[in-house]
């Protein structure tokens, strides 16, 4: 059996960026688990409210997938890079050599949210074959109003490997109107029709109906 980790740097980034391609893999057998590195909380100024209501979006959530198992480090959101790199390396570290996953998917360097950009770095640094050796692709994932709203010059989100989600966007798009707070109307850029819209221009640059783009980053194929 295939193992798949996503690791999201908040909740709603697996399902914006690949839950297409987590939920094939779900119909074709593969064991799927999801990474959340950042949580909300009152004493970061978020209501216990929006708390409760956040808890009930990731229960929802992993269900609908489903995943196998649900793993979070509950570091602050939106402050990832005022903590040491070492203490999220740590703990992305541990949640991968518990799981070992074979695929790996990650937020993309370069997108617009530091929190983003954060989780990638760490995350790389759990991808070295000596001390994590289960690990046979790495992939980059896109995520809308992050990915294409990134102005920096250098790293450019280049996809290289296009998966069909054809049989498989309707769910991830109800799925992602699970956060109901993430998901608005057009023009807002994470819409249903956003998503479908991605999705379209992605499948005409692969020769399919819907798509979703990664970076490959890594690949091992070994005898």
């Amino acid at each position: 059996m295939t193992t798949v980790l996503v690791i999201a740097p908040h909740p709603d980034d697996e399902t914006f960026g690949c839950g297409g391609a987590l939920l094939r893999h779900n119909a074709e057998g593969a064991s799927v688990d999801w990474l959340i590195v950042t949580d909300i909380s009152p004493r970061i100024g978020y209501s216990i409210r929006q708390v409760r209501q956040r808890e009930r979006e990731i229960q929802k959530v992993a269900k609908l997938y489903p995943f196998r198992g649900v793993y979070r480090l509950k570091l602050p959101t939106t402050r990832l890079d005022t903590l040491p790199l070492a203490k999220i390396v740590q703990g992305i570290g541990d949640v991968i050599t518990r799981v070992k996953p074979e695929i790996l998917y990650l937020p993309f360097a370069g997108d617009a949210h530091s929190d983003h950009r954060v989780v990638f770095a760490a995350a790389a640094a759990c991808t070295k074959w000596f001390r994590y050796p289960w690990i046979r692709r790495v992939l980059a994932y896109e995520t809308v109003s992050e990915t294409d709203f990134g102005m920096h010059q250098t790293p450019v989100f280049h996809p290289n490997v296009f998966v069909d989600i054809s049989a498989h966007l309707s769910k991830k798009i109800a799925i992602a109107k699970t956060y109901a707070g993430e998901v608005r109307d057009a023009p807002f850029p994470r819409s249903g029709g956003a998503i479908q819209a991605l999705a379209t221009l992605r499948g005409v640059r692969s020769g399919f109906q819907a798509a979703e783009a990664f970076m490959l980053l890594s690949e091992q194929q070994p005898a």
